[in-house]
C-alpha cells in the first residue's frame, strides 16, 4: 500500500462517492474503484457499502479513515517543514559576537528583525573572542559570527564588512582631563603618560594594532599596564582608576560609576570595524539567510 492509496480512500471517504472523489482527484472513475478495491482485498477487510447513489463507510472503514488523516497529515506536515528548512525559514542557527558587538544598535537590530521575520528558526547565541569564535565557526559549532578583528583569508572562512565605527577615550573620573565639564576631544599625545588597557592582543588583534598604531603616529610608544580578556573588562579597570583605555563608541552605553568617556581627535583615522564571518562553503540553508540579512542591512543603513 502506497501514501496515493490512502489518498484515493480519504477523497471516496469524504465525498462519499466515487466519480465525485475521481474528480476530486482529477483521475477517471474506474482506476479509482479498481485501488478502492485492491485495498480491501490486500486489507481483508470490507471500506465502503455500495449504495445505488454513492458509498458509505463500514466500520472497519471509519476506523481506518481516521489514521488515514493522521498519516496524511503528517507526511504533509513533514514535506511543508523539510521545504521550509530548506529555504532557510525553519531550522537551528547559532551566532556568535565579541563581547563589545552587541552594544552597536545593529547587532542587536539584526538578531531581532531575523526572529521577527523567521519565527520558527531557532536561534542560538554564544559570545568569546574573534579567535574562538572563527574556530568555532570551522568547527560546524556556530554559523556565523560578529567579529572587530580581522581573519586571514581562507581555510573555508569569509568575512564580511558591516560597518566602521570611531574610539572613544575612557577614562576614570579623576583623571586630569575629565575634570573639566565640557565635552573636549582627547589628543592621543595627551595620554603618553598614562598606563593604558588594552584588550588582549590575542583576542582582538585588529584592536590592539591599531590603537598601538594610532599612539606610534601620535609620537610615543604606549605603556600597556593592563591587558583584559574581554573589551568590556578594560572599562572595569578604568573605572578601579588603573588607567585609559580607547573603546568603540557604542560601549559608551555601559555607563560604568567612575568612567567619562570623551572623543578622540587623532590625526589618523582610529575606527573599530564590525566584520560578519561564517563558513565560506556548506552554510545551512537558515544560515545563508541571516547571512543575506545581515549584509542587506548593512548595505541599506541597519
Amino acid at each position: 500500500m502506497e501514501l496515493r492509496h490512502l489518498r484515493y480512500f480519504v477523497a471516496v471517504a469524504e465525498e462519499g462517492h466515487v466519480t465525485r472523489a475521481a474528480e476530486r482527484l482529477g483521475i477517471q472513475q474506474p482506476p479509482l474503484s479498481q485501488q478502492i478495491r485492491a485495498m480491501e482485498d490486500e486489507l481483508d477487510v470490507q471500506l465502503f457499502r455500495r449504495k445505488p447513489r454513492g458509498v458509505e463507510l463500514t466500520d472497519a472503514g471509519r476506523a481506518l479513515l481516521a489514521d488515514a488523516r493522521r498519516i496524511l497529515g503528517d507526511v504533509d506536515q513533514a514535506l511543508s517543514r523539510t521545504r521550509r528548512t530548506g529555504r532557510g525559514e525553519e531550522g537551528r542557527i547559532a551566532v556568535g559576537f565579541t563581547s563589545s558587538a552587541p552594544f552597536h544598535p545593529f547587532v542587536p537590530r539584526v538578531l531581532r528583525n531575523f526572529r521577527e521575520d523567521f519565527p520558527q528558526v531557532a536561534m542560538t547565541l554564544d559570545e568569546g573572542g574573534t579567535a574562538d569564535l572563527v574556530a568555532a565557526i570551522r568547527s560546524e559549532q556556530i554559523d556565523a559570527a560578529f567579529i572587530r578583528s580581522p581573519v586571514p583569508e581562507g581555510e573555508n572562512i569569509a568575512t564580511y564588512d558591516i560597518l566602521e565605527e570611531p574610539m572613544c577615550v575612557a577614562l576614570p573620573k579623576s583623571h586630569r582631563l575629565a575634570r573639566g565639564a565640557k565635552t573636549k576631544p582627547v589628543a592621543l599625545g595627551d595620554l603618553a603618560g598614562d598606563s593604558f588597557i588594552l584588550y588582549r592582543r590575542a583576542s582582538g588583534p585588529g584592536l590592539y594594532d591599531g590603537i598601538v598604531g594610532a599612539c606610534h603616529d601620535s609620537g610615543f610608544n604606549p605603556r600597556i599596564e593592563q591587558e583584559a580578556p574581554r573589551i568590556v573588562a578594560t572599562l572595569n579597570l578604568v573605572a578601579s582608576g588603573l588607567g585609559v583605555t580607547l573603546v568603540p563608541e557604542s560601549l559608551q552605553a555601559m555607563r560604568l560609576e567612575g568612567i567619562r568617556y570623551l572623543p578622540l581627535a587623532t590625526r589618523r583615522k582610529l575606527v573599530a570595524p564590525l566584520r560578519l564571518a561564517c563558513r565560506s562553503v556548506d552554510h545551512s540553508a537558515a544560515a545563508r539567510r541571516f547571512v543575506a540579512a545581515a549584509r542587506k542591512a548593512a548595505r541599506t543603513g541597519g
